[in-house]
């Protein structure tokens, strides 16, 4: 056999090896668990969680709000490429946002990884988060005059408590990713909170509107009057918090806001999943 004849089969072959050895030695001398199912972890990475729990992560399907991206209770059951539309509460009060898009629903180890990045600092979640994060920002069409990429800001207090935005490190990182980043400028400093409020988990829908009203202040409107906004967050829970943002930057002259999240929470999964649920809540 020539050398040209073994050369592309043995290089191959070689590097598996050499992978296998890598992970074996790093297997052997620091073991640890997956942070997500907690099985052992087996191959060597910075983020310390199992190939079978990163696969689990896939994105939203079916029929969505063509405006804030809720499951549209109008098509379930259906899956006939229907074109999206708006569900029933963007129909009746538009938000200030024309339409917001999310890879995955926050549930899981999409929920968990996002935990590990934000509360947990392992920082190298938001490389991984990034990607995801990448994929949802191609269902948006990208404006003739770009994107002006706007990660949704922390607080002073919390940002020195946190020591970094989630938001700003998901955003740099899907940046990096797109296959083609032209016609996104990223912007930390167009949008700012200038009051802290506290944690949303657990307010009613009200409550939140009234915890994020006048949070946020838009720091440079020279950069964004006239420009197509992409606010960028790990998670859109109720939407509150992108659509006060939203507001303060159509306010201060941006020609439209959009908004694109690593994760949405789908309420209308557990309302057919669990409608017992929903008649204790109201």
């Amino acid at each position: 056999m020539t050398r040209e004849g073994v050369g592309p089969t043995i290089v191959p072959s070689i590097a598996s090896f050499l992978r296998s050895l890598a992970d074996g030695t790093f297997t052997l001398l620091f073991p640890s668990n997956c942070r997500v199912c907690s099985e052992p972890l087996t191959a060597a990475s910075r983020l310390p969680v199992c190939q079978e729990c990163r696969d689990s992560i896939q994105p939203i399907e079916g029929n969505l709000c063509s405006v804030c991206g809720e499951r549209n209770r109008t098509f379930f059951g259906r899956d006939d490429g229907a074109e999206p539309v708006p569900c029933g509460l963007c129909r009746r009060a538009a938000p200030a946002y024309s339409r917001a898009v999310a890879f995955g629903p926050f549930e899981d180890a999409l929920r968990e990884v996002i935990h590990l990045l934000k509360y947990d600092r392992v920082l190298p979640a938001a490389g991984f988060l990034g990607g995801k994060l990448s994929v949802a920002m191609t269902q948006l069409a990208v404006p003739e005059e770009g994107w002006l990429v706007a990660p949704v800001p922390l607080h002073a207090a919390k940002l020195h408590q946190r020591g970094f935005n989630q938001a700003e490190l998901v955003a740099r990182a899907a940046l990096k990713r797109l296959p083609d980043a032209v016609g996104f400028e990223l912007s930390t400093s167009c949008l700012a909170r200038q009051r802290e409020t506290v944690p949303q988990a657990g307010l009613t829908r009200h409550q939140r509107r009234e915890n994020i009203r006048g949070a946020f202040m838009v720091r440079r409107p020279e950069i964004v009057r006239g420009r197509e906004i992409l606010l960028v967050d790990d998670v859109f829970t109720t939407g509150t918090t992108i659509s006060e943002c939203a507001r303060v930057l159509r306010r201060a002259g941006a020609a439209g806001v959009c908004a694109v999240t690593v994760a949405r929470v789908l309420k209308a999964d557990r309302i057919m999943v669990n409608p017992a649920e929903v008649l204790q809540a109201a």
